[in-house]
């Protein structure tokens, strides 16, 4: 899938790899509105950004909302660990969210899926993503509909994600 994100409508059109190595096709989130993020177990950020994506998954699940948590090393190596410490990671932030397979997000070997949300919804000055914990909110046709820097906090969300549902 090299270069086929350039032909992607939405972000059904992607398959991932969930933590466990299994192929997840984001199909199975049809009509629900997104937050993908690239999350990361040793950020300044983490502690703050987990505890409010779990606030968010558990206000919203009911109303539509899934979160979709990305690992990434690329910042700081701050997601040094295997899919194995990450779930233990997550399992000690009450995540019940989807986790997936670690991947990078930025530079030629970025995972298809982070080139076509950033050709969607592009960054201040550049379309890279800056840190851990970007947030895209993804409406229920798979269409990415706005990105929040590291520095918003989740729950910051709220108010945008309420026009989605």
């Amino acid at each position: 899938m090299s270069e086929d994100w350039k032909n992607a409508t939405s972000v059904y059109d992607f398959t991932v790899k969930n933590i466990k190595g299994e192929d997840v096709s984001l199909e199975k989130y049809k009509g629900f509105v997104l937050i993908i993020v690239n999350v990361a177990s040793k950020c300044g950020y983490t502690s703050k950004h987990y505890k409010e994506l779990v606030e968010l998954d558990e206000k919203y699940r009911e109303k539509g909302l899934r979160i979709l948590g990305f690992p990434c090393n690329q910042f700081g190596g701050q997601e040094p660990g295997d899919s194995d410490s990450i779930c233990s990671f997550a399992e000690k932030k009450n995540v019940k969210f989807d986790m997936f397979e670690k991947v990078n997000v930025n530079g030629d070997d970025a995972h298809p899926l982070w080139k076509y949300l950033k050709s969607k919804q592009g960054g201040l000055l550049i379309d890279s993503i800056k840190w851990n914990f970007t947030k895209f909110i993804v409406d229920k046709n798979g269409i990415p509909v706005e990105r929040h820097a590291a520095n918003v906090s989740p729950l910051g969300l709220e108010k945008s994600l309420e026009k989605y549902f």
